[in-house]
């Protein structure tokens, strides 16, 4: 099993903007399909963005137009740009994995997880 590990994360100010990484520790192989999820305390997980292996991507509604994911295969990197941040938008945020082929951002669609990383974004 190849950790995820996430990157990237801080505090910054409203209407900023922040760059995650999603790197392979241990190992490397190409991913199918990666998403970025986050999750505010006393809230559920849910999913932010995804990208296949060729490019096809999705994303929550409350990201779209802000948030742009993309993938370097050759580098086994998967980067989620972050623009015009808002104090909603802080979470942890978590890198994941799965095995079909989709766009979909459904937590139980996925099924190996990295560690997360704290992004706080002040009012």
């Amino acid at each position: 099993q190849v950790q995820l590990v996430e990157s990237g994360g801080g505090a910054v100010q409203a209407g900023d903007s922040l760059t995650l990484s999603c790197t392979a520790a241990g190992g490397t192989f190409n991913w199918r399909v990666v998403g970025w999820f986050r999750q505010s305390p006393g809230k559920e997980r849910e999913g932010v963005a995804c990208i296949t292996y060729n490019g096809g991507q999705n994303y929550g509604d409350s990201v779209k137009g802000r948030f742009l994911i993309s993938r370097d295969n050759a580098k086994h990197i998967v980067s989620l740009q972050m623009n015009g941040l808002k104090p909603e938008d802080t979470a942890i945020y978590y890198c994941a994995t799965r095995i079909a082929y989709g766009v979909g951002l459904g937590v139980d669609e996925f099924e190996s997880w990295g560690q997360g990383t704290q992004v706080t974004v002040a009012s």
